[in-house]
């Protein structure tokens, strides 16, 4: 019995549904952390009197370890393991929100923000391949919207405690409730979350066989006398023949539209999560009123999560994402006109929601089957990085702007236009999907992502 064929081909099981179920807990670390600080800036900029610049520093810090740590720190599933790669990254990342909950200074506070998040930007590449390939093939767009839901429920999560947790400990409360809550994952992970099975039979790691017939009997699979042919030798891909398996012939095409399209929707995802809630407390005067509005996008994350999900039982996943993407592009728009308007605020700002964290779920769907198993760890972090890197930078831009007059109307249409390219890009990678991959050894990343 193969159990990857198994995986792929048959229906999905209770045990790979309780595997997106944990998956969802976890990725909702990275939406807390994505938003909590954002959600704490009011008070923290009040209480150390920070300016706009330095504000935008401290919202880049996490994003900036995010990028650093998807590019360095994910590579190591696919040497370690996905689920001992997610133990060690959580350890890790409970460390660095505890300090931050202690941190006294402008500059010590950027360091440990940073720390925090090398590990959270290597955890989430590890939990979206790991999802991906518990999936089967017929399923995947829709499980991958469902385990979307996690990045906006966990920013909701912030967003519902961070006034009473200000209110009883000050700013650091909301921080080190963060350190709590990823603790409590690892006690989960710990006994419950399995190894990849493809993993097993690609790496070949000691005791590979136990561990693969554990899995097979988990999933009520008859165990196996030897592992499943490895589509690559087991000692792993050079360094070169990993970077053609990214880059080389077709794949550069497809890689290059994937990592542009997912560039521009994560710096339209951070613009509107890191400054949403201040642009609008300042506009109305009302840091309550911010926060709420800030959850009405996390909200939207929701809707929109799901609304990928049911999309992609009947359209390719590619071009959902591309619907989802242009459709942020006409909110995004209007958004900047109507923000201040009360009453329409509150629908906008939950379809501003729905576009930004539809899309993310959207990249977290289609690009893991797009590369080997024997790299998409690596192939899927980079992404990740690569975008992340160019997102570093706009919440410190955005504080640039605004210090030389920008508005926030401005704001909202030069990201808006972002999301419109980003769209193009999607529809460029749905044809790059017809190129055909000549290398046989891509087991299960030839031509499935997108259909």
């Amino acid at each position: 019995m193969d159990i990857r064929e198994a995986i792929k081909n048959r229906p999905m099981q209770l045990q790979q549904f309780v595997i997106l179920i944990i998956c969802i807990l976890l990725t909702m670390i990275d939406g807390y952390e994505i938003i909590v600080l954002p959600f704490v800036m009011p008070h923290l900029a009040k209480a150390w009197k920070l300016s706009p610049v330095e504000v935008g520093y401290l919202l880049s810090a996490s994003v900036l370890g995010m990028a650093i740590g998807a590019a360095i720190i994910s590579p190591l599933a696919d040497r370690i393991g996905r689920r001992a790669h997610i133990l060690l990254c959580l350890v890790l990342v409970t460390v660095g929100m505890l300090l931050s909950a202690r941190s006294e200074n402008f500059r010590e506070l950027l360091v440990v923000r940073a720390f925090a998040g090398l590990f959270i930007g290597g955890l989430i590449a590890s939990i979206n391949v790991l999802v991906s390939e518990y999936s089967s093939d017929k399923r995947r767009g829709v499980v991958m919207g469902l385990y979307g839901i996690g990045l906006p429920l966990g920013s909701a999560l912030a967003g519902s405690i961070v006034e009473p947790l200000v209110a009883s400990y000050g700013w650091r409360g909301p921080l080190a409730f963060g350190a709590l809550l990823t603790l409590a994952m690892t006690a989960v992970v710990i006994p419950m979350l399995p190894e990849s099975a493809e993993y097993l039979i690609e790496r070949r790691p000691k005791r590979a066989l136990e561990k693969y017939n554990k899995i097979a009997a988990w999933l009520g699979h008859p165990p196996s006398t030897a592992l499943p042919y490895a589509c690559r030798k087991s000692d792993g891909p050079a360094f070169p023949v990993a970077v053609n398996m990214i880059f080389g012939g077709v794949m550069l095409r497809r890689t290059a539209c994937l990592w542009l399209g997912y560039a521009g929707l994560i710096s339209a995802f951070y613009f509107a999560n890191a400054w949403t809630a201040k642009l609008v407390a300042d506009a109305s005067g009302s840091p309550a009123y911010g926060v709420r509005v800030g959850m009405l996008i996390m909200i939207g994350g929701v809707i929109g999560s799901l609304l990928f999900a049911a999309l992609s039982l009947r359209i390719r996943p590619v071009i959902v994402t591309a619907l989802v993407l242009t459709g942020g592009a006409v909110v995004y728009t209007l958004y900047a006109t109507y923000f201040r308007d009360v009453a329409l605020a509150i629908p906008l700002s939950m379809l501003v929601g729905a576009s930004a964290s539809g899309g993310v779920c959207a990249f977290y769907a289609i690009s893991p089957p797009i590369y080997p198993a024997i790299v998409r760890g690596t192939a899927v972090g980079l992404m990740i990085g690569f975008g992340r890197a160019i997102s570093v930078v706009v919440p410190i831009w955005t504080g640039y702007m605004l210090s030389v007059g920008w508005t926030p109307s401005t704001l909202y249409r030069v990201f808006g236009g972002v999301l419109g390219a980003a769209a193009v890009f999607m529809l460029l990678l749905d044809q790059a999907r017809a190129a055909q991959v000549p290398d046989a050894g891509m087991h299960g990343a030839a031509d499935k992502y997108g259909r």
